[in-house]
């Protein structure tokens, strides 16, 4: 079912960080494909984690001379799937036509390695803080979710939650209220308005205060939201990916980008997103349905809802089926 989604297959989607590859094959399971996943002096590489010849995954093999070896055989692969060497063949026999590995396109991007599965190789979304030499980025991730992508995108992009599930932290309890705001649409860009939200301790100097918020949307599983400070004329950036593994779980990754010294160690960056995610995580695996419903007439919405109502409509007019109903 999930490699019917011909509009994911068509895109690229989030398989790993790039620093999970180093002089070893991996193992990804992506859209319910398992796949090997590889370094050489060419790049990164991703295949179907098989070898035609007795089924062994590929990902347990070694890379040798910029080849993928089979480590039951010892077949080599070159970076393109052909085998070019099986060492139980007698000298001056012809490798057989059918010796090949499945390949698919990958590339590395934004400190992740990404996957397309059709082969057509769409041009890349733009996340303008990797860019930019002003900002100091973090990938943060993997989180493994028993709950489908669009859910987890979905929470992501919900203003309203952030002074209930996140209180404290991200809101409070005296300031729930949420102004009205409009979604844009400019070519192929979806974003909201600056959203208005009260927060205990925005820039950790201790004082409450209002920051604003953007939410864009990406990709079908891609999308961010830009925290700017106007005091301090600051600007933090996260952006949110999501990997389907299977027709029930899901990993986020995530990039946190800031113009500003935090003050704080990558480590404890990643501690305090990855608190933030353990409190969004037991909603979203427990949402019903699991899927996302489209009609917007199944679930209740109000105007504060505007942000996933866009994506909601985003993914019914791509046509993207999985996790969605």
């Amino acid at each position: 079912m999930m490699m019917e989604d011909t509009v994911l297959l068509e895109d690229w989607i989030v398989a790993c960080r790039s620093e999970d590859v180093k002089e070893k094959p991996i193992q990804v399971v992506l859209m319910g494909e398992r796949l090997a996943i590889f370094r050489n002096s060419k790049g990164v590489h991703a295949f179907k984690d098989l070898c035609i010849h007795r089924g062994a995954a590929l990902s347990l093999g070694e890379v040798k001379n910029d080849c993928l070896v089979c480590p039951y055989h010892a077949w080599e692969y070159d970076d393109q799937g052909a085998c070019v060497h099986i060492p139980q063949l007698p000298e001056g026999r012809a490798i057989p036509k059918k010796a090949k590995a499945i390949s698919y396109s990958c590339v590395e991007k934004y400190g992740f390695i990404w996957v397309n599965f059709a082969g057509n190789e769409p041009a890349f979304f733009d996340y303008k803080p990797m860019a930019d030499d002003s900002y100091h980025n973090v990938i943060w991730g993997p989180q493994e979710v028993v709950a489908k992508p669009p859910r987890i995108v979905e929470n992501f992009l919900d203003v309203g939650h952030l002074s209930v599930v996140h209180v404290g932290a991200l809101g409070t309890e005296t300031h729930r209220e949420v102004v009205d705001y409009k979604v844009h649409k400019e070519g192929d860009r979806i974003y909201s308005d600056e959203i208005a939200i009260f927060q205990p301790d925005p820039d950790g100097s201790g004082i409450p205060k209002y920051v604003y918020y953007t939410y864009e949307i990406h990709r079908p599983f891609t999308v961010s939201f830009t925290k700017r400070d106007k005091e301090n004329n600051t600007l933090m950036t996260i952006l949110l990916t999501v990997r389907p593994i299977d027709e029930e779980r899901s990993v986020a990754y995530g990039i946190l980008s800031f113009n500003y010294e935090t003050g704080l160690s990558d480590e404890a960056i990643i501690q305090f997103q990855d608190d933030i995610f353990a409190q969004d995580k037991p909603v979203v695996e427990n949402q019903k349905p699991e899927e996302l419903p489209l009609d917007l007439q199944v679930e209740l919405s109000l105007v504060c809802d505007r942000m996933s109502i866009a994506y909601r409509q985003y993914l019914k007019e791509l046509g993207v089926t999985l996790g969605t109903a």
